[in-house]
Order: structure tokens, then sequence, then C-alpha cells
């Protein structure tokens, strides 16, 4: 386990750290006009943030609210590019080294080398292995209701508190934290937020591994699958994370949670599980053939090269790569000339 992280605040605070973050923090999307303006005078703006950062003058700016309908509604609350650097530095200096390291190896949101499909690949293997050992077994998928909005900020805080002492992050964490002054609810869209989630969570992972002796589990954010033998096995461990989620951390499941053979299979990140295949979701693969349909008609016009098009939907490819569908990926592009 690492080190309680104690007096780093100074030590990180450096124009380079800064410039560094803001260099990552350039690739978000949505707001090149603002980035297009921050660069112009970028080392002016950076030296301004060090200072204010440096005396604790620093506030966290306001957010302007819009709605996304993929993968479902959502709002989405976009802060300031600025106060974007603040959060990359925050993570990638203090809350990454402090945290990341307590986080299961079977938790795999927003963690660099893992992601979604190895999370699907890892339920899969999961799946073999309780299929050799116990030929027939049982699932308990679990979908925490309504996840970044009845996040508890001051259950948060304190969860962070056990971890890090040095007063002056946790001055810069509360700051970001209660930028809007509500105590339930992160912002989706924060580069913080997704940090904040696995921190909240990584409480019920302990608590399944540890507490309950959960052996074959898996989380992606708030999905998460729990194996084991029998249904009895099963439905006690569903009330007893039932009552640690109200109790310690104020959440809930929906009504996806549920209790199921093997023999069905699992629906996880996308994908239709079982021991011998992996197949894209029906959902997934008609929108995913939508996006498609249009970026064909947009080469057809002329308003793009297949070569951009490939480019446009590499991250769609590596999510059928893993897949068991064959010839969808030669059926999807037309080929440059």
């Amino acid at each position: 386990m690492p080190k309680t992280i104690r007096n780093k605040y100074n030590q990180k605070l450096t124009y380079e750290k800064l410039m560094e973050a803001h260099v990552k923090s350039r690739k978000a999307k949505g707001l090149r006009k603002e980035i297009i303006l921050f660069n112009l005078k970028q080392e002016e703006y950076i030296l301004w943030l060090y200072e204010k950062l440096k005396k604790k003058t620093y506030q966290h700016g306001g957010y302007t609210q819009f709605y996304v309908t993929e993968p479902k509604l959502r709002k989405i609350e976009k802060s300031r590019y600025i106060d974007r650097i603040v959060h990359r530095w925050l993570v990638d200096n203090f809350l990454t080294p402090a945290f990341v390291p307590t986080f299961l190896e079977t938790s795999f949101a927003c963690i660099k080398g893992r992601g979604m499909h190895k999370s699907a690949l890892y339920v899969q293997q999961m799946m073999k292995h309780c299929k050799r050992i116990w030929e027939n077994y049982y699932i308990l998928k679990m979908d925490i209701s309504k996840y970044f909005d009845n996040i508890n900020k001051n259950i948060l805080l304190k969860i962070i508190q056990r971890k890090i002492k040095d007063q002056e992050i946790m001055w810069l964490i509360q700051e970001i934290l209660f930028a809007q002054k509500r105590e339930k609810g992160l912002e989706i869209g924060n580069y913080t937020s997704q940090m904040f989630a696995n921190i909240y969570l990584n409480e019920v992972d302990q608590y399944i591994k540890h507490s309950l002796k959960g052996k074959y589990y898996c989380r992606y954010m708030d999905d998460s699958i729990l194996m084991v033998q029998t249904k009895e096995e099963a439905k006690k461990a569903l009330e007893e994370i039932k009552k640690y989620l109200k109790e310690k951390l104020g959440l809930k499941f929906n009504q996806k949670t549920q209790i199921f053979k093997n023999k069905q299979g699992v629906n996880f990140c996308g994908y239709q599980i079982n021991e011998y295949r992996m197949k894209i979701r029906t959902k997934g693969k008609q929108k995913l053939k939508k996006k498609i349909k249009y970026l064909k008609q947009e080469i057809k016009t002329g308003n793009m090269s297949s070569k951009e098009a490939k480019k446009y939907l590499s991250g769609h490819m590596g999510y059928i790569q893993i897949a068991d569908v064959k010839n969808l990926k030669d059926k999807l592009f037309y080929q440059e000339k």
C-alpha cells in the first residue's frame, strides 16, 4: 500500500507541471475556441495560475450545462478550460499516485492500461474459470441508480482525507468539489469526476473482496459482477452489498440489478458474454451501423475521406475487434481509391 501523501503540494506546484497539465488537457473535445485563445498567451496564463494556486487565491469558475443523448440522456457540466488544467494537475500528481495503487486489479474504468475491452475479456475469463470449477453457477449483476447524481460529496471528502493529509491538497480538492455549493452529485465532464467516482466505489470493492470474500468480482464504473456457486450465496451477497451501499455511501441499486444462471450469459460493457462467445449487443450494433451509414454518405459527397472516417472510428474498431462478429469490419467502410 502506498504511503499517505504529506506535504507534496508545493513540491508539485511548478510552472513545468502546470504546463504539462495544459498540454494533456488540449485534447479535450468541444473546447477548440477556448484552447486556441489560451494558447495565444499560454505562458502568461500558466504563470497567473501558478501564483493563484501558490497563494491559495484560486477559485473554480462556473459551469456551462448541456445534454447528450449517447449512450443515454445525460446532463454534462462543462468547466472553464483553465479549471480543466487544474483538474488534470490534481489528478496526475496527487490523486492517481495516492489511490490507484489501492484499487482492485479487477476495477477497470478510467485507469491507464485497463478499460472497457479488458473488463469484458476478464468477465469471460472468470466465467470460463467458474464453469471449470463449478459447472453451473450464478451471476449477480449490479447497477447503481443514477450513480454520479447520488455521490455524497461530504462522504467522498472523508474517504479522501483518510489518505491525503496535506491540507493544501485538501483545500484544492474542496474548492473543486464544492464549486457549485451542492452536497450531492459529481459533474459529469470533469477529469476529476472519473477519479472521484472510482475512489467512492473502491470502498464497495474492498468490502466485497475482504468482508464478503468475493473471489470472482469485476467492476467497470458503476456496473459490477460477482460470480458465486449457488443462488443462496448470490441472494445473501446482494442483501449485504445493498445494506453497505445505503449505510456507508448513500447509494442504491436500480432495477437492472439481478441474479441469473450462467447459462443465460451476461450483458456487460456493451457485449453479450458467455463462456464461449462474446457478441456485440444488438443495440450497440445498430448504433454503430447508423454511424457508419452517416460517414459513408459523408465520403460519397466528398466531405470526408475513408481514411478520415477510419480514424474517426478507431475506438469503435477496437470494440468490434474483440467480439465474435464475422466480416462486420470489412462491410463497414469504403476503401480509399
